[in-house]
């Protein structure tokens, strides 16, 4: 019998047509509709420590981030910016606060982008003309960023704290800004550390204009709960096709939050999809150590890129017919498991051989589809869907 191992011509389905905006340049990465939509992290160094903060932007660039932000808070870091912006492999954003001269400097070190934010930079108003003619002149892109933390104490009398319309006021009003000068390279984000408020403030931003927009929950807390908070809000805008980059927040390495930011764009199909374990949440049926089984055959599939499902189920109700629809799977009970290939049975092996088949198999396929398994990349991670 002849199992055919071709992979799914046809594309994923999009869940929303996306929101049309305006296309930017980040150094070489296009951020609008027109675009696939970026990952960025943050590096946690002092920017200052060069070799510290350029190793720490290899490993975000091996876990598949496409636009690394540093911190800019002292003279230090910003003489430190040619530099990093040099010798990183993807695009450098200057993040900038409270000293306007840093983002002059910036511009001048070569950073792809400078993010902004007007609600802490004294007397930000008055320079936008020099920072838009900075940027023009040296094709500079800028993110205007609106923190509910640092909104503009103006604005925070008027509506009494960070509501959805007091962030998009103020965003607005520093694009009008940007925009009398004839500068429009830029993208906004109103971030905020509520999920709800950050959902609705995007929303009317949406309405406001045609820019590109980053999406954040600010603050989102540690490594599960800021998943969790990141994951609905921006499923609730993605779904919309509201959204042009994004950053996932953590108080966790910045690895981590790439790798949430690639599982959330892979989730919605919005990002190809590479190695995925489907595997049941075992119950009172299973007849094997689901938990086991998952976790071994995870280990033993890091580093493989190619865009396989495999699933690790543990019973006879649903195992079948999932291990069936996968590309790869194993329906598992009675101290043996079934072992499938593009919904095809090609043999059975007793329990203990289910993690060495299935690693076995996968390694076949990813040889026979001509992609290499390349154990260095984090951003091939496997994604793990619990039934």
């Amino acid at each position: 019998m002849t199992v055919s191992l071709g992979m799914p011509k046809a594309p994923a389905p999009v869940i929303a047509p996306r929101r049309p905006t305006r296309q930017i340049k980040v150094g070489s990465v296009g951020v609008g509709s027109e675009s696939p939509i970026s990952v960025q992290s943050m590096t946690t160094t002092l920017t200052s420590d060069v070799n510290s903060t350029l190793q720490q932007i290899a490993e975000l660039t091996a876990a598949g981030c496409d636009i690394v932000r540093v911190a800019c808070p002292s003279q230090d870091d910003a003489d430190a910016l040619a530099e990093i912006a040099q010798h990183s492999q993807i695009p450098v954003i200057a993040d900038i606060h409270f000293q306007p001269k840093y983002v002059f400097q910036a511009i001048e070190a070569g950073c792809a982008a400078v993010r902004v934010n007007p609600g802490n930079i004294r007397q930000f108003d008055d320079q936008v003309g020099e920072i838009a003619k900075a940027a023009k002149d040296h094709g500079t892109s800028i993110r205007i960023g609106v923190n509910a933390g640092s909104l503009d104490k103006r604005l925070l009398e008027r509506y009494g704290k960070a509501t959805p319309e007091a962030l998009v006021e103020s965003a607005v009003w520093e694009a009008g800004l940007f925009e009398e000068h004839d500068f429009h390279d830029f993208k906004i984000s109103v971030k905020h550390n509520d999920p709800v408020t950050m959902v609705r403030a995007y929303e009317l931003l949406a309405e406001r204009g045609d820019w590109p927009l980053h999406l954040g929950v600010t603050e989102a807390g540690p490594a599960f709960q800021g998943t969790i908070k990141s994951a609905t809000a921006f499923g609730a805008l993605l779904s919309r096709g509201i959204g042009d980059t994004i950053r996932v927040s953590l108080s966790a390495p910045p690895v981590e939050e790439v790798k949430v930011g690639i599982q959330i764009l892979q989730s919605l199909g919005l990002r190809p999809r590479k190695l995925e374990i489907v595997s049941c949440p075992s119950c009172g049926r299973a007849q094997v150590d689901v938990y086991k089984l998952a976790d071994e055959v995870t280990a033993g599939l890091e580093g493989m890129t190619v865009p396989l499902r495999v699933a690790v189920m543990g019973c006879v109700v649903n195992g079948p017919g999932e291990a069936r629809e996968a590309d790869l799977g194993v329906a598992s009970g009675n101290g043996k498991g079934q072992i499938f290939v593009k919904g095809e049975v090609i043999k059975t092996v007793p329990e203990s051989k289910i993690v060495e088949t299935l690693i076995e198999e996968a390694m076949r396929i990813a040889e026979e589809i001509g992609e290499p398994v390349d154990e260095e990349d984090g951003a091939g991670s496997p994604t793990v869907t619990v039934g």
